[in-house]
């Protein structure tokens, strides 16, 4: 086994363990990250909304406080991030609008605003020529919809970047090869065999390896699955109609899209199926999309496709992410965050950063506790 050279080490260099890395090396702990193509994966196709409220459906209150703790912390998250990095975070705050286009899409959307009211996080619900006014691109087809201007974007390839840099900049070490597993001694955690047959010697595991997590220790396997999303990307050409201002989320025909717009491009997504640890774009993905975002957005017609992609979420068996201890000690996993990796990042380096000072989680995070899945014992 190699000579110790970390006090963590950390599997996956996604938007969550680049951000756990980036807080605990800030905290002054020797950080090593593993993975063989950081800032890749789903965290470099996805969309990047910061969008709590407009996620929000019956039955996942807890997701929904979790997501709303998190999205507050995004300003001054960014703002530090940019700082450190010596570069852009990426942070849009621009707000969110909701389209629906028949009577059932508008139905559906009258619910989860009455849901939302009764939560106390009531939002504006507009008529279809209210949403025009705020982004003029909006087809006839959109009868109404919701404002929320508090639910946010980033760019989430800019994101990466400049949680490389702030990592490097704060001491973080990154090595270019994947984890094959987490090692015990049955009693608590001792580091890590690569992929190439190296092992890695550290007190302290963190799993944050996306879909793969489940793979890396016994404790995870059947608490994290890949659910596969297709994501395209276009470009705006000269004479086209402007981009929208705002995110852009919509029910069509019960199907839900999103475009969420960057400097220079509008990202479209997403499908969601459960078809294993299966990237292929297909025929299908692509024109699903399409078709409805047009039905939202006419001017897209005009733009240039430039990317196309599919990246796999990591699922979780209740939609909740698992951050917390798990299995020896020493292992934390920070996975399982399925669409909202992008917006739960700084609550859950945050979470992190205190388990690793020995502290409580933020209190809204304590429903993402992995302990929820590890029965109790017998009572004797």
């Amino acid at each position: 086994m190699r000579e110790q050279n970390a006090e963590l080490l950390v599997l996956g260099a996604g938007v969550i363990g680049l951000s756990c890395a980036w807080r605990a090396a800030q905290q002054g702990l020797r950080v090593t990250v593993l993975d063989p193509a950081p800032a890749s994966g789903a965290s470099w196709v996805a969309g990047g909304m910061l969008a709590p409220v407009t996620e929000a459906w019956p039955g996942e209150e807890e997701l929904l406080a979790l997501g709303v703790e998190s999205v507050g912390r995004w300003p001054a998250f960014a703002a530090e991030l940019t700082e450190a990095a010596g570069r852009p975070a990426g942070l849009r705050t621009d707000g969110t609008v909701v389209a629906a286009t028949g009577s059932g899409d508008r139905a559906e959307l009258d619910a989860v605003a009455a849901h939302l009211a009764r939560l106390g996080r009531p939002v504006e619900r507009l008529t279809g020529r209210e949403l025009r006014r705020l982004e003029p691109g909006l087809g006839p087809e959109v009868r109404g919809g919701l404002s929320v201007p508090d639910d946010l974007a980033v760019d989430n390839r800019l994101l990466l970047a400049a949680l490389r840099a702030a990592g490097e900049r704060a001491g973080v070490v990154f090595a270019a090869t994947g984890a094959a597993g987490v090692l015990d001694d049955g009693a608590r955690v001792v580091g890590v065999r690569g992929t190439d047959g190296t092992e890695w010697a550290a007190p302290t595991v963190l799993v944050a390896a996306g879909a793969h997590s489940a793979e890396l220790h016994p404790a995870l396997h059947g608490l994290v699955r890949p659910v596969k999303g297709e994501i395209l990307r276009l470009a705006l050409r000269p004479g086209a109609f402007p981009m929208p201002r705002r995110t852009v989320r919509a029910l069509v025909d019960g199907r839900p899209v999103y475009l969420v717009p960057r400097a220079d491009e509008l990202v479209v997504g997403a499908t969601q199926t459960e078809v294993g640890f299966d990237t292929t774009v297909t025929v299908g993905g692509i024109r699903d999309l399409l078709r409805d975002a047009e039905r939202i957005l006419p001017g897209i017609a005009e733009y240039a496709l430039v990317e196309s992609a599919a990246g796999l979420r990591p699922g979780s068996p209740d939609n909740l992410p698992l951050i917390g201890r798990l299995g020896p000690e020493g292992l934390l996993v920070a996975t399982g965050h399925h669409r909202n990796g992008m917006l739960l990042a700084p609550v859950t380096a945050d979470a992190v950063a205190a388990l690793l000072r020995g502290e409580p989680v933020p209190g809204p995070v304590g429903v993402a506790d992995p302990a929820r899945f590890v029965p109790a014992a017998p009572r004797r």
